[in-house]
């Protein structure tokens, strides 16, 4: 097995607390005190995750819009300067091999994509880019990346960089001097809050979640791990890859037809997804369970004594005070606030179908 790969703040996790996993061919902290603090701390003033395992890909040259209207389901073409949106990447058949962000800057673009499929998209990408003039450059190990996420996120960031932060729409970034160097501001996130990812050179990304860290940490900001990224995204119902997304499972089946836009151009995989769209199968819904048990990833759905369905991914809610999940289930078997069954370890317990998500931002 092949070395971990670390981050530029990997040393601070490992000295500070942080319990260290494998996460996408990365040592990452899943947590530092307990996952549910940390989880409250997001969602009632701030948070602050390392995401520099995120692949950052630099695309340039006179066809890199093209190109990426070729390779993206979403509208490339018609991104406003510094506007951000999520895109998926598609195989000929419909079948997701990644969900992305793709931000448009003064002669190039930013795609982000996910640590795991990292590698598979830099290969797929030299696969289907014979026929266009444009250069891709892997900038994921030469930058940093962190997430500032929760309420008071504007409140902690505008007091350490010269921006108009208050002022930003959502999904838009902008060029930001990162204590002296020049770095990326985007008002994104992966939690349901309001919240900034920021890109910056190894050093001063450091040196930024530092600042970060001693400004917010007697106002309630607490360094946070995957375990509390994966209560938060599954709250707000936001697909993790490899649960809600793969290469069998359709963006028209996992909810994601706004990311989907055929009208606008031809992309790998529309002829499939055209046809998926007409009649999709399965539906990506939420589970509010009954009792106090969990329904992890795999747990069978029942209808009476029918298959129906299978959970994706499953917690107990920090701030619903619940266990809930994310499942497939079979469209015509959809019916909001009916209750199933759901088989956890050969055990049956009873669920409520609801629409997503569970949980939304005031």
């Amino acid at each position: 097995m092949s070395a971990l790969l670390q981050t530029p703040l990997h040393n601070w996790h490992a000295t500070h607390g942080g319990r260290m996993v494998e996460f996408g061919g990365w040592h990452m902290p899943v947590q530092y005190r307990s996952i549910t603090e940390e989880h409250h701390a997001v969602r009632r003033a701030a948070g602050l995750f390392d995401i520099a395992h995120m692949g950052r890909l630099r695309f340039s040259g006179p066809d890199s819009e093209r190109f990426l209207d070729h390779l993206l389901t979403n509208d490339v073409a018609s991104l406003k300067p510094e506007q951000v949106r999520y895109s998926l990447v598609c195989n000929e058949t419909g079948g997701v091999l990644d969900d992305v962000l793709v931000t448009r800057f003064d002669g190039w673009h930013l795609l982000v994509v996910n640590a795991s499929n990292r590698l598979k998209i830099v290969d797929w990408i030299e696969r289907h880019r014979a026929g266009f003039d444009v250069q891709v450059e892997d900038k994921t190990t030469e930058w940093s990346m962190l997430a500032l996420q929760g309420p008071r996120s504007v409140e902690f960031l505008s007091s350490l960089l010269d921006l108009d932060l208050v002022g930003m729409k959502y999904y838009f970034s902008c060029g930001a001097d990162v204590f002296g160097v020049r770095g990326i501001v985007s008002r994104t996130g992966y939690t349901g809050e309001d919240g900034f990812e920021v890109i910056a050179s190894r050093e001063h990304g450091m040196k930024l979640w530092e600042a970060l860290i001693e400004r917010g940490a007697s106002a309630g900001l607490l360094p946070c791990g995957l375990g509390c990224r994966d209560t938060l995204r599954l709250e707000a119902a936001m697909p993790l890859y490899g649960h809600e997304l793969s290469e069998s499972i359709d963006p028209i089946s996992a909810g994601l037809s706004f990311a989907v836009k055929p009208q606008a151009k031809d992309f790998i995989g529309k002829a499939a997804l055209l046809a998926k769209a007409q009649s999709p199968l399965m539906q990506r819904v939420g589970l509010v369970l009954a009792g106090r048990r969990i329904a992890r990833e795999g747990a069978q759905i029942l209808a009476g004594q029918v298959r129906i369905g299978e959970v994706t991914s499953g917690t107990f809610s920090p701030t619903l005070e619940k266990p809930i999940a994310m499942a497939y289930l079979e469209r015509a078997a959809v019916s909001f606030g009916t209750n199933v069954e759901v088989d956890i370890r050969g055990q049956s317990e009873r669920a409520t179908i609801v629409k997503l998500p569970f949980y939304r931002r005031k």
